[in-house]
């Protein structure tokens, strides 16, 4: 079966697989004959490209329990292997690739999610979702060898235009957020400091925690301490 009714089934199984573990379907992407399609694991080029994240802490209530087992309790990168051992399955099981953000050769997941969702990045350079703001992610992508019916959406106004405080840039302690990008060495400097152990690391990014889009996606505070663990490495 091919056409619209049939992209709709395959997406509604997709949706299904993975909503046990908090995992959303975020858009599908398909490439023209004349674009730069990612490649199968068979050689060939995707047709489509599905991406797969979390929005607001959606998928961290199945990390934790993944995480507690203690034949795992050690890995290294737990949420990197975790994605894998979710995603890689379902991409099995649907004759797809699976692709992931921290594998080579390195997918551009950024403009996917520029085309996918139509987003724009934040002064943080997290992309800014106009209804979950800075509080979702992407695990992983499928590629197919089909097209599916790729996510229509309407021109979407980006978020940060319509901040006249934007108290991201302003909050900052490590003054890390500039005008040029995101500066990571004086974030995780100031990490290091007594003052950045008792602010950002005890209660996450103070400057991400200062956006006041999507407030009510905010990470647990148990998932802001484990994100900030990982930024301060």
């Amino acid at each position: 079966m091919t056409g619209p009714a049939a992209s709709s089934d395959v997406l509604s199984e997709l949706r299904a697989a993975f909503v046990p573990h908090g995992v959303f379907l975020r858009g599908v992407i398909s490439f023209a004959a004349d674009q730069t399609a990612p490649v199968l694991k068979d050689g060939r080029a995707a047709g489509s490209v599905v991406l797969l994240g979390n929005i607001g802490g959606s998928i961290w209530p199945a990390f934790e329990r993944w995480r507690g087992a203690i034949a795992v309790r050690d890995v290294q990168n737990p949420l990197d292997t975790w994605s894998k051992t979710v995603i890689e399955p379902v991409a099995r099981a649907f004759g797809a690739t699976a692709y992931f953000p921290s594998d080579p050769p390195w997918q551009p997941f950024q403009q996917w999610a520029r085309r996918a969702e139509g987003l724009e990045a934040s002064p943080l350079g997290i992309l800014i979702h106009p209804e979950y703001g800075l509080w979702h992610g992407y695990r992983g992508a499928l590629g197919f060898e089909r097209v599916l019916a790729p996510t229509l959406l309407g021109n979407r106004e980006h978020p940060c235009n319509h901040c006249p405080d934007k108290p991201c840039l302003s909050s900052c302690p490590a003054r890390a957020i500039l005008p040029s990008g995101f500066q990571i060495a004086p974030c995780r400097t100031h990490l290091r400091t007594p003052g950045g152990k008792a602010g950002c690391m005890a209660a996450g990014c103070i400057a991400r925690n200062a956006c006041p889009v999507g407030v009510d996606y905010r990470y647990s505070p148990e998932q802001l301490h484990f994100h900030m663990d990982a930024l301060s490495l």
